[in-house]
């Protein structure tokens, strides 16, 4: 056999078992949304403080900070 041949065999194989092991799909909408969701609050919640404590992090390390 050819290289492309199998490396077009290997593929196509590798599909096949991939199309039945898809999982669950609204299983990973819901889990998308539930993070999006957390992500959110959490933004809306501590969004300044976050905000703050990064401003602050970047400014002990940055070398002309106090400029």
């Amino acid at each position: 056999m050819s290289y492309l041949t199998r490396t077009w065999c290997a593929l196509t194989q590798r599909v096949a078992t991939t199309d039945r092991e898809r999982g669950d799909v609204p299983g990973w909408v819901l889990v998308t949304l539930m993070t999006a969701g957390l992500v959110s609050v959490l933004w809306f919640v501590a969004g300044e403080a976050l905000q703050e404590l990064f401003v602050e992090s970047v400014r002990g390390v940055s070398p002309r900070s106090g400029d």
